[in-house]
């Protein structure tokens, strides 16, 4: 089993867009990217070079670099309405599996909870902080 360090350069470079279809997808719950959830996924993809799992610092090395190249590339090129879009980029992602299931489990494992997170970040990209102060806890119909 390999690593992302071991992999084709065909599969290193479809594995170095996860991060930008994650960002994607998180954005286009409600229906398109914008500016702040572009430097979210950005700034997050600068803190994971270093903050991440040891085991996950070369990729994220490798993906910030290309990042917001991948992000603005694949933007370009998805359909613009939501349900296509969302179609297009499971679609990536089931390909990038099989790109996942050529690697080392503990690897796949600590890659596939870093994009969870990822997800979960960009998503909340519009939240401020004054919503987390008047209501830190996540309140059904209002803060989430």
């Amino acid at each position: 089993m390999k690593d992302f360090t071991e992999l084709s350069d065909k599969d290193k470079e479809l594995l170095l867009q996860f991060p930008a279809y994650v960002s994607l997808l998180a954005a286009n719950m409600d229906d398109e990217i914008d500016q702040e959830e572009k430097k979210a996924a950005l700034w997050l993809t600068h803190i994971k070079t270093f903050s991440t799992e040891p085991a996950l610092h070369a990729f994220y090395k490798q993906a910030e670099t290309i990042f917001e190249k991948n992000m603005q590339l694949l933007d370009d090129q998805l359909p613009k309405t939501r349900a296509e879009r969302t179609e297009a980029i499971q679609e990536a992602l089931l390909k990038i599996d099989q790109v996942l299931h050529k690697m080392n489990t503990d690897y796949v494992n600590s890659l596939r909870r870093s994009m969870k997170s990822y997800k979960n970040h960009v998503s909340k990209a519009h939240r401020n902080i004054l919503e987390y102060f008047i209501f830190p806890l996540p309140i059904e119909g209002i803060s989430d």
